[in-house]
């Protein structure tokens, strides 16, 4: 941190090798995104048996399949025989089975091990202990979430919880009934930044006068500076004249059937960390999913949802794409922006946060908090 005196209307933000440092994301690799739940493949994607999707977690490509029972699960993306990738690509569907292409060792769809070459010749062969790893899986707003610990973390404390820490209670995330949702657009973005510096961004709005003059324009109060996220249960009001949440402040679409008065007209942010945004407007949801690739770039999925029948119907979603997509866009070039500076000198004690960030040093203290503590077998750590 900083050495230089503060005044009391300042903090200090982390050093800047903590954006740069091979050394420090392989410990995030390591203690965030390995240890916690991520939320990996949006559940509507594997409509049917045999669909699966390989996503990158920590340092990790896990296998998200639907089985022929209809559920989903997880697997390391790893033949057990030789150590070949099972899936080489990103999304697909299989008809009965998940064959590696080196060696032919073939699994089910809930992992175990059902045919190799010559595998009657090896009648010891525990065909369930040589299945695939399983990965702990969880399905919650209509996503599978995935956990590469041993011991997952409690998901309703780590996972949950965040929407009530945010919203005041769940019921109020709940209502949009995210998972009875349709998706209208996905967008992909490959962003040259932290991914730290993507979730300090979100959390604040010190920068939306300067760079969002279309999200200002629908939320005037965020032109102050105060993000959503300050206040717990606090939700941005539509400016007097906008009529949704679209990139000209037209109409949008009817409000989500459950939605409640209060929530009418309001915009919401949470933050699940390590790596997940919601959006919440009356009409419909934004929920992007980061993917830490390197200490300098970050892949991140955004999903708008919406009413089933609002996609059925052939609607014209673009202009609510468009708003929240040049938000991104400006956001994403901030951020890109930023990370050459992380290596300079003059960053090297770090920055500071003014009064209308200094929640994001709650993000600080529990990410450094996270780094700091030593993992189950480590010395010093639980278990060991």
């Amino acid at each position: 941190m900083t050495t230089t005196p503060l005044p009391p209307s300042l903090r200090a933000t982390l050093p800047g090798r903590y954006y740069t440092d091979p050394g420090v994301f392989r410990q995030e690799q390591e203690r965030l995104f390995e240890s916690l739940w991520m939320c990996a493949v949006r559940g509507a994607d594997l409509g049917e048996p045999g669909a699966f999707r390989t996503v990158r977690v920590g340092r990790e490509s896990v296998v998200v399949v639907r089985d022929r029972a209809g559920g989903l699960r997880a697997f390391l993306n790893v033949c057990r025989h030789r150590g070949a990738r099972l899936c080489e690509e990103e999304s697909g569907r299989v008809r009965r089975t998940l064959r590696c292409p080196y060696h032919a060792w073939t699994y089910d769809l809930d992992g175990r091990l059902v045919a190799a070459p010559n595998l009657a010749t090896m009648p010891d062969l525990d065909r369930t202990a040589y299945g695939l790893v399983t990965v702990h899986l969880r399905e919650w707003l209509g996503y599978a979430w995935v956990c590469l610990a041993d011991e997952p973390p409690s998901f309703e404390e780590t996972v949950v919880g965040a929407a009530v820490e945010r919203l005041g209670d769940v019921a109020s995330l709940e209502r949009y009934r995210t998972e009875e949702l349709a998706l209208g657009r996905r967008i992909s973005y490959d962003v040259s930044a932290n991914w730290k510096l993507l979730v300090e961004n979100f959390m604040e709005c010190y920068h939306c006068a300067t760079i969002h003059p279309e999200l200002t324009e629908v939320l005037p109060e965020f032109a102050e500076g105060y993000a959503a996220q300050y206040y717990v249960g606090h939700g941005a009001a539509f400016g007097e004249d906008v009529q949704g949440f679209t990139v000209d402040g037209g109409a949008g679409f009817a409000r989500l059937p459950e939605v409640t008065a209060g929530q009418d007209r309001r915009y919401y942010a949470i933050t699940v960390k390590p790596t997940v945004f919601i959006n919440l407007v009356p009409d419909h949801v934004i929920l992007h999913r980061m993917f830490p690739l390197a200490e300098d770039r970050t892949v991140v999925e955004c999903d708008w949802l919406y009413a089933p029948e609002v996609v059925a119907s052939g609607a014209d979603v673009s202009r609510s794409v468009e708003l929240f997509h040049r938000v991104n866009v400006q956001d994403f070039d901030a951020c890109e922006r930023t990370q050459p500076a992380m290596a300079s000198r003059a960053y090297r004690r770090g920055g500071v946060l003014v009064p209308s960030e200094h929640h994001i040093g709650l993000f600080h203290s529990w990410l450094t908090e996270r780094l700091a503590a030593r993992p189950a077998g480590e010395p010093g750590g639980p278990g060991a």
